[in-house]
């Protein structure tokens, strides 16, 4: 089976250090954070601006890759359900997608809204939400 390789573009700064008590998504109460980008990657945001909606994606190194079904939201009343019809971060390759807003920018840091990942979480590429006019 071929293999590829990962390289995080920065990490997740965040308040939140415990998956368990995080919130399911980034709208459910996720406080403020920041994404600190690798200095040497700092062309690569010139374009970011305050107030734009970006998806940041983001390798959930807690995340279990063995599990294959779970019980969504944790619910055990809940029937199993494959981890490709949910957002779990335990799945196979776990990659996180967090739709997020720009609050500010200061240097390769941003400061970021809606982003339940916990503080240490890699980051591996930011990417614009792309409207009809695009």
């Amino acid at each position: 089976m071929q293999t590829y390789e990962l390289r995080p573009i920065g990490w997740v700064r965040s308040p939140l250090t415990d998956r368990g008590a995080a919130p399911k998504q980034g709208d459910e109460g996720a406080p403020p954070a920041r994404i600190v980008v690798r200095p040497e990657l700092a062309e690569a945001m010139a374009d970011l601006t305050a107030g734009t909606t970006v998806i940041v994606l983001t390798w959930l190194h807690e995340g279990d890759r063995g599990v294959l079904s779970v019980h969504p939201r944790d619910d055990a009343n809940r029937p199993r359900t494959g981890v490709f019809s949910t957002r779990s971060q335990d799945r196979p390759n776990p990659v996180g997608l967090h739709v997020v807003t720009i609050a500010g920018i200061e240097g390769t840091t941003l400061d970021v809204r809606d982003l339940e990942a916990i503080d240490g979480t890699p980051v591996i590429d930011i990417k614009p939400v792309l409207g009809p006019e695009r």
